[in-house]
């Protein structure tokens, strides 16, 4: 299960707004960075046979198949600190982040 909390949930809607098109939310992993897995988020257009989808405050939240291990049970936030905002994973199934906070061990 992947949950948001209201600032992740209310941005992801104010976007999907601004967009005018969208269907939810769309969270995956690539393997890359220092630590062997970084997050990808985006916007769900579509939806492909094999997503494996939640919802969440009010918002559907689609997973690549292939990722789902490697994030269920994710909280995802929205924070901003100064100038910069960005989302950030609560992600029970890491073991370790890279120093950047860009990617993650699992």
């Amino acid at each position: 299960m992947i949950t948001l909390t209201d600032n992740a949930a209310t941005r992801v809607l104010n976007h999907l707004e601004k967009r005018g098109k969208g269907l939810g939310l769309r969270l995956g992993v690539t393997t890359t960075g220092c630590s062997g897995y970084a997050y990808k988020v985006g916007f769900a257009d579509e939806s492909n046979d094999d997503d494996v989808v939640f919802e969440s405050k009010g918002v559907t939240v689609y997973v690549d198949a292939d990722a789902i291990e490697l994030i269920d049970g994710t909280e995802v936030d929205f924070v901003k600190q100064g100038l910069n905002e960005a989302f950030k994973f609560n992600n029970p199934q890491s073991k370790g982040e890279c120093g950047c906070g860009e990617s993650f061990t699992a």
